[in-house]
């Protein structure tokens, strides 16, 4: 940072040189001297000019390394604060505000040393060398320019970091309105089609935006105001140091040669005060996005009971549940009293309508969010007493929304496990059915996957191969087979019956639409209990085992409900309730 400092503080000390030096110059060319006496200043001004390119180069591959550098190290302490946090604290975060911190956030923090407080730092030297010159030169001049100065580094700054903060302000009050308004058009079409309210809600939408537009006209305000003053301050300075001058250049205490350097320079601080609005913005954004970030820097370590003679079991890979409540922390549980058993060898399917807390219960299941009631086992031993990160290696979690980076399709398996090989990878893909697809790629696993590579239903397949290469004996998988037509969902249930039987491995899947599955099917549902039909034995969670036919009519029932617009319950296919009992 030093080093960005003095070179960037070199390159504009090289051009308030340069302008100095060009007035004396110019003025006392104008009395005609001999070249000999000129020489030395046309010299000068060629150095000046050159090592002001020269400095601003080297002061950008400076600033840029020490951005770039620390950019890396705050993601890097980022995954590692997130590694080791709190299982709560990864779970909390959407897929959109994860990427928003690690991404811009990042980068905002990251870049305020060279977009902020460079700027401040090097207008600093440069303006306190300037007022020097002038100072010797015409000391009440100094003062002149000094006073100026002042005003176009502090409040013209000052004003515009107020902009930047009603800014961010303004966006973070509006966009949630707009989410919210556009979500519920999109979510909702269908009934505000029916009862004609689409126009008013696109009314609305619109006249949140002419809201927003305003409050951003608004907040705006003090930026243009920090643009006039460091304007108005810098002129003033000119036409002070004018009036000086001239006073002084009447009286003979100043030489005309002079003159024209102590008037001059003060037109070259425009470009060393005109980035400090600018500046001023960056270090406003930098500090909200700081301010999001710290939770992150912070968050609590993972805590557990583990004990030192508690370990992960070798040979037991059963995930079993009793009494189970599910839910976020401080709020009221979206599922209770639910008996799940994941066995080796079995794919269980958990099906129900959105938002019935499926996704959550998986969570739950894994270690990442901690029950509300009741307990979850792995094998013998309670999931809370293990060691977390054994756990992670025998229980894989794929969320929904798992992210596909920008590169090679090499890269992206690997993520699961940095050493597999290249037929490992190739296995793995024929095991999710890409087979074909990936005979399609021309570079093969060296393929970008870039936006209009992957379809919806591919990305969900390459996350199913990369959950595969982990290796873990316990599969947790958020709906695999969204996206997919139904063959090919079909396709990939009975693969993953297959790799569940050949390997011994414990699958749990979360499907919207219902399959037959070897471990049997949890319907959850928006109201009543939840019912397990598993191997010929339902249960209702918190109650005796209802008979297989009510299960089957109520369940049917529940369905047509659903496709009717009501509310519905537990959803599930009449024919996976008759395979779990064996009827064909």
């Amino acid at each position: 940072m030093a080093a960005a400092v003095a070179f960037g503080s070199l390159a504009l000390g090289s051009a308030v040189a340069l302008t100095a030096l060009s007035a004396w110059l110019i003025s006392r060319a104008a009395q005609h001297p001999s070249i000999v006496a000129l020489s030395l200043a046309v010299v000068g001004v060629r150095a000046l000019g050159i090592a002001r390119g020269t400095f601003r180069y080297l002061e950008r591959l400076a600033s840029h390394d020490v951005a770039l550098r620390v950019t890396a190290r705050l993601r890097e302490r980022l995954y590692v604060s997130l590694a080791a946090a709190d299982r709560t604290v990864v779970a909390g975060l959407r897929h959109g505000d994860l990427l928003a911190r690690i991404g811009p956030d990042g980068v905002l923090v990251g870049d305020v040393l060279v977009r902020g407080l460079l700027p401040f730092a090097v207008a600093g030297v440069v303006c306190a060398g300037a007022v020097t010159l002038v100072a010797t030169l015409l000391p009440l001049a100094g003062v002149v320019l000094a006073g100026c100065l002042l005003v176009a580094a502090t409040l013209s700054p000052w004003l515009a970091g107020v902009a930047a903060r009603r800014a961010h302000r303004v966006a973070d009050e509006t966009s949630g309105r707009t989410s919210a308004l556009a979500l519920e058009l999109l979510d909702h079409a269908t009934e505000l089609t029916v009862t004609g309210q689409v126009s008013q809600r696109l009314e609305a939408l619109g006249r949140n935006e002419i809201a927003r537009s305003d409050a951003l006209d608004d907040a705006a305000r003090p930026g243009a105001w920090a643009a006039a003053t460091s304007s108005t301050a810098t002129g003033a300075a000119l036409v002070g140091c004018l009036v000086v001058g001239a006073t002084a250049g009447r009286a003979g205490s100043l030489p005309p040669v002079v003159l024209a350097v102590v008037v001059l320079t003060p037109l070259a601080m425009v470009e060393v005060v005109a980035s400090l609005p600018a500046a001023a913005s960056a270090v406003a954004r930098a500090s909200a996005a700081a301010q999001r970030l710290w939770p992150l820097l912070t968050a609590p370590a993972i805590t557990s009971r583990v004990s030192a003679s508690v370990s992960v079991p070798d040979d037991d890979a059963r995930l079993t549940a009793r009494g189970l409540a599910c839910g976020w922390p401080g709020r009221p549980p979206v599922v209770s009293g639910l008996d799940v058993d994941v066995v080796p060898g079995r794919v269980l399917s958990i099906t129900g309508p959105s938002g019935c807390g499926k996704s959550t219960l998986l969570l739950t299941l894994a270690g990442l969010l901690p029950p509300v009631a009741g307990q979850v086992r792995l094998g013998d031993s309670a999931l809370e007493d293990l060691e977390p990160h054994a756990v992670r290696r025998v229980v894989t979690f794929t969320a929904e929304d798992a992210h596909l980076f920008t590169t090679t399709l090499r890269e992206n398996l690997l993520v699961a496990r940095g050493d597999a090989t290249d037929g490992e990878l190739e296995f793995a893909l024929r095991q999710v059915g890409l087979r074909s697809w990936r005979s399609g790629l021309s570079l093969g696993l060296d393929t970008m996957l870039e936006p209009g590579v992957v379809s919806g239903g591919e990305r969900r397949r390459l996350l199913l191969a990369r959950a595969l290469l982990v290796g873990s004996r316990v599969l947790l998988l958020d709906e695999p087979a969204e996206h997919l037509d139904a063959a090919s969902a079909e396709a990939l249930m009975a693969e993953l019956e297959r790799l569940a039987s050949s390997t011994g491995v414990a699958v749990a899947v979360v499907t919207h639409q219902p399959h037959p599955t070897s471990g049997g099917t949890l319907l959850l549902g928006s109201a009543g209990p939840a019912v397990q039909v598993r191997h010929g034995s339902p249960a209702v969670a918190g109650g005796a085992a209802p008979d297989p036919l009510e299960v089957e009519v109520g369940v049917r029932q529940q369905l047509d409900g659903e496709r009717g617009g009501g509310r519905g319950g537990q959803v599930a296919a009449v024919q996976v309730a008759r395979a779990a009992h064996g009827q064909g």
